[in-house]
């Protein structure tokens, strides 16, 4: 939400203990039913903000769902008290009454005073000046004068040269504006009183409200920190179960086949990716990565000092317990279980006070670990059984991290003993780790390797910095050749490891390359696919277009459909739409393989026709009569005109019945449509298409004139028809109806002959 900056819980107080105040019959003062006020409102707008963005954060809308409004409360204190804590003069007709009378005797006692300044006492005052005391208004009185001015002394100053003194004729207007002052007192009691019982009403609702804000305010925190970390969402696995192993013996002398020490892993897992320490400077600082293989939960991490083995420690704790206290990781990636406890000896904690040394100070924090340890807790020890004798902190050190394996607690160990770089090596369910140092700079890299014990680099250091062969020779000497060999052996692998690292860099560029090759030819491959179908849109579009203005031309032949000629024209215009249908079909669908034959199966199949029958021209739409059939067309009357059509456009309505042979055919005209067309109620659009097709039919059927009854109404029909009429090339003439026949409610028209 750092983009929504509606979505706040500014303004909002902890106002519970007030809220227990009132419950408990308190009177609370006019700052604290502010904070209530404020803390509400602010509960109620994000309540109603989340409520309305719950499709987003289904989430918190459910804990804004909590949050009940208080209805009522924050309109009562808002009319009673105004921002600066004061309460109003509306808050109450009694208060109102006692401010305004207030006011009108306060405006007599000034009057009186002034009145009294500026007479001829007034060479008695020591300045021309009003004030009060005790509440009660006075005027300065040179001491020297006094008696002069009949009243009541009410101070003086510390010199003694001025008396503060209440004239008596203003005393009764004092009494009385100091008694209004103690009504206006009462009067603010009593409403705070009322107020706050209105508070104690929803004194629990209140309490609960401040908690789901307390909640909501922990959630944008959350999320706010996780933005500036850039940290992402720890994944949490459930506890897994290991078997237990088989493995053979490592002395020759025997060869029987026997089980390992058990691995009693608790099931842990630990799997983070580039973890940095959020306190550290995330532009500096070395990411870590902890990645723990699933039969392994001890850890020994080796290293030389400054060499980051405690920052470490330090992080791999942060990490978890800021996953298991809902907080994003400044890390890659994060897989982990819940952890019960989480316990960690780290740093000195000697202590002259308490007569503990360093050792002394690490085995306190132990002895307590040690018995409150289980197979769920995480457990991380910094220099473990360092401070004493080194052989004896090395077997100490051993023995408590065989303890802790015992109890199937996950740890993780900072040490320098190679001692517990062997029983990492040897022992199931554990494995070494070391912070990596370069030599050729004598700096620690902070890069941490699981799986490799850490070298010990005092002989390559001592060397670098330039002590003398002979007594490195001798150092070596002392150590043995075993120990030689194993450091020889170590940076052996450490080559290696480099080496292969080296080679796992260059394939994941040359894999990164590929995969941004690849993308870019599906770009290419997407973008010509989008011009594709651009081509194909624009194209349907202008065979839509095409095809609409042949059809447009079709209808106004229709319309105008009067001899052959025109007839010939509308079925070479019927052709064309044919042909524009079907390149469209091929332009929408060109994969599509339509069959010819489908296609003629659409064509009504021609049937045998003789004269006499009557038939339907299906491209015009009217019935006609046949007059003469030959092999391909037949001759028909339609109306007054004589016409011919193919035999597969004609469909057979009624066959003629058998007449002589020196029977003639004559035509006849086509169904009558009836002299007269009632409109009355129809839309302009509607009765003009109507209208049309009726005129049609009506020419069609050598009426010689009809009648047309659309109503007076608004007049918008009569005048749209009458427009029609005069467009119309089968009408000769139109004329309103005459009085017996509608009036202006009917038009009259006239075909050509």
């Amino acid at each position: 939400f750092d983009t929504r900056s509606d979505i706040t819980i500014g303004g909002a107080r902890d106002v519970r203990r007030i809220s227990d105040n009132a419950m408990r019959g308190f009177i609370l003062q006019a700052e604290d039913l502010l904070d209530v006020q404020a803390t509400v409102v602010a509960a109620r707008d994000l309540r109603r903000k989340l409520v309305r963005l719950s499709a987003e954060v289904p989430n918190l809308a459910a804990i804004a769902e909590l949050i009940e409004e208080c209805p009522g409360l924050v309109g009562a204190i808002g009319q009673a008290i105004d921002e600066r804590g004061e309460v109003l003069d509306n808050a109450s007709p009694g208060l109102a009454k006692i401010r305004k009378d207030l006011q009108i005797v306060h405006g007599r006692i000034q009057d009186k005073l002034r009145s009294l300044i500026s007479s001829s006492q007034n060479q008695y005052l020591q300045e021309p000046t009003i004030t009060t005391r005790g509440g009660r208004y006075v005027i300065p009185l040179k001491a020297n004068y006094k008696g002069r001015i009949k009243g009541i002394v009410h101070d003086q100053s510390n010199s003694g040269a001025t008396l503060w003194i209440e004239p008596l004729h203003t005393v009764e207007l004092n009494n009385e504006y100091r008694s209004l002052h103690l009504a206006e007192t009462e009067e603010i009691q009593r409403i705070l009183a009322e107020l706050s019982a209105q508070v104690a009403i929803f004194g629990d609702a209140i309490k609960r409200l401040v908690e789901r804000l307390a909640e909501l305010d922990l959630i944008f925190a959350k999320a706010r920190y996780a933005n500036a970390i850039k940290g992402i969402k720890p994944e949490f696995e459930p506890w897994r179960t290991l078997p237990v192993t088989k493995s053979k013996k490592r002395s020759k002398a025997q060869e029987e086949e026997h089980l390992t020490p058990p691995n009693p892993h608790p099931g842990s897992k630990i799997w983070i990716m580039g973890a940095r320490h959020p306190l550290l400077d995330p532009e500096n600082v070395v990411p870590t990565d902890f990645l723990i293989e699933e039969d392994v939960f001890i850890v020994l991490i080796t290293g030389p000092n400054t060499g980051g083995k405690t920052v470490s420690l330090k992080t791999m704790g942060l990490m978890v317990l800021m996953a298991q206290s809902g907080l994003h990781l400044p890390a890659k990636e994060a897989r982990l279980t819940i952890f019960d406890d989480i316990f960690a000896d780290i740093g000195d904690e000697q202590s002259i006070e308490q007569n503990l040394s360093t050792f002394s100070g690490h085995m306190t924090n132990i002895v307590r670990i040690v018995d409150l340890v289980d197979e769920r807790s995480l457990v991380l020890l910094d220099e473990l059984g360092s401070g004493t004798d080194p052989a004896e902190g090395a077997s100490l050190a051993q023995a408590i991290v065989d303890y802790l394996r015992d109890r199937g607690a996950t740890t993780f160990v900072a040490t320098h003993y190679p001692e517990l770089k062997v029983y990492a090596s040897q022992t199931p369910g554990a494995t070494n780790a070391s912070l990596l140092f370069d030599v050729d700079t004598l700096m620690p890299t902070f890069e941490m390797s699981i799986g490799m014990p850490g070298r010990s680099n005092a002989f390559a250091i001592a060397r670098r910095i330039g002590l003398s062969d002979t007594i490195l020779d001798d150092a070596m000497a002392f150590i043995g050749a075993s120990s030689t060999k194993a450091e020889s052996l170590l940076d052996s692998i450490y080559d290696m490891r480099e080496k292969i690292t080296a080679q796992e860099a260059g394939t994941r560029l040359a894999l990164a390359q590929a995969i941004e090759e690849r993308d870019d030819l599906k770009r290419k491959i997407d973008k010509i696919e989008l011009e594709r179908q651009e081509i194909l849109l624009e194209t349907q579009q202008q065979a839509e277009a095409e095809l609409s203005e042949v059809r447009k031309e079709i209808r106004q032949v229709r319309r105008k459909l009067r001899d052959a000629e025109s007839i010939n024209r509308l079925k070479k215009l019927q052709k064309q739409t044919e042909i524009v249908e079907e390149e469209l079909l091929e332009v929408l669908d060109p994969e599509s393989e339509v069959d010819e034959g489908q296609r003629l199966q659409k064509r009504r199949k021609p049937t045998d026709f003789r004269p006499g029958d009557t038939v339907l021209v299906s491209t015009l739409g009217v019935k006609g009569l046949v007059v003469s059939v030959d092999k391909h067309q037949a001759e028909i009357v339609v109306g007054r005109l004589h016409m011919r059509a193919q035999l597969d456009e004609l469909e057979l309505k009624s066959r003629a019945e058998e007449k002589s042979e020196e029977q003639t055919i004559s035509p006849h005209a086509v169904e009558s449509p009836g002299l007269e067309l009632d409109l009355r109620g129809r839309r302009v659009d509607e009765g003009l298409m109507i209208l049309e097709q009726y005129l049609d039919s009506a020419f069609l059927a050598n009426l010689p004139w009809v009648r047309i009854i659309h109503g007076k109404g608004t007049g918008r029909l009569r005048e749209a028809i009458r427009q029609a009429l005069h467009e119309n090339s089968h009408i000769r003439s139109w004329e309103e109806g005459r009085d017996g026949e509608g009036g202006a409610g009917v038009t009259v028209a006239k075909f050509e002959e």
